[in-house]
């Protein structure tokens, strides 16, 4: 591929900043690469002064979308050819910021129920996500859209999640603190039918990567990393 031919990747991050070095860190050991400069030129606009996304959805917190839009006008001043966000709740805001820029985003929803259908045809899907995501029925309608059928956490589990992904890790706390939360979750929504777990926030392939989770999971970090590195031409490893 020429340097003409490449594309290249931009990633609307901040949300949180652990999340975006997960992103950026899967598009790199996803890449089929064996030297340097086989890999996507990728840029990176970290904004941490985007207000809260599930707090602007449920209980009128101030609007995201300015803060957002001033990283996406970074992204485009640099040339990306695609938009990414490794936030999941961010994805109710899309439809905005998609309107302010000819560029196009890739959606981790999309990316995430594709999978999902693809890997597990005709398993029950547990949907683990903030209750910003949950309220606003992102997964909900993505994975209805690709046909494939899920469970929703009740209040109490979406509680716990919340616990897991604030008090543990976007504060920076290791496992140990939130390692009882997460673990009665998976229980419980087993019990009632899920067979295998979407991490629909980006926070939660973090928490479950450190508690060595053995059910079958879905990583939409993963695959929206994936989707972008498909977009910009370059092979997956493992494809």
């Amino acid at each position: 591929m020429s340097t003409q031919e490449k594309k290249t990747i931009g990633i609307l991050g901040g949300m949180g900043p652990l999340a975006t070095a997960d992103l950026f860190q899967k598009i790199v050991l996803l890449t089929k690469a064996d030297t340097d400069r086989e890999h996507i030129r990728v840029y990176i606009d970290s904004n941490a002064n985007i207000p809260d996304r599930t707090a602007a959805i449920l209980s009128g917190g101030e609007d995201p979308v300015p803060e957002m839009a001033s990283a996406l006008r970074h992204l485009e001043a640099c040339g990306a050819d695609c938009i990414i966000m490794p936030c999941n709740t961010a994805h109710y805001f899309l439809p905005r910021l998609q309107a302010m820029t000819k560029i196009p985003f890739l959606s981790i929803l999309t990316a995430a129920a594709e999978a999902c259908k693809a890997q597990f045809p005709g398993k029950t899907v547990g949907i683990l996500a903030t209750r910003g995501t949950l309220a606003a029925n992102l997964y909900q309608e993505a994975l209805a859209q690709a046909g494939v059928p899920y469970l929703v956490p009740d209040a109490p589990a979406q509680d716990a999640l919340m616990r897991v992904i604030y008090d543990g890790v976007k504060a920076g706390k290791g496992p140990d603190s939130y390692r009882a939360d997460f673990l009665t979750v998976l229980e419980q929504m087993s019990a009632g039918g899920a067979e295998v777990f979407l991490l629909g926030c980006t926070e939660l392939p973090l928490a479950a990567e450190a508690l060595n989770i053995a059910l079958p999971t879905v990583d939409p970090t993963a695959e929206l990393a994936k989707a972008a590195i498909r977009f910009c031409g370059y092979g997956v490893r493992g494809e």
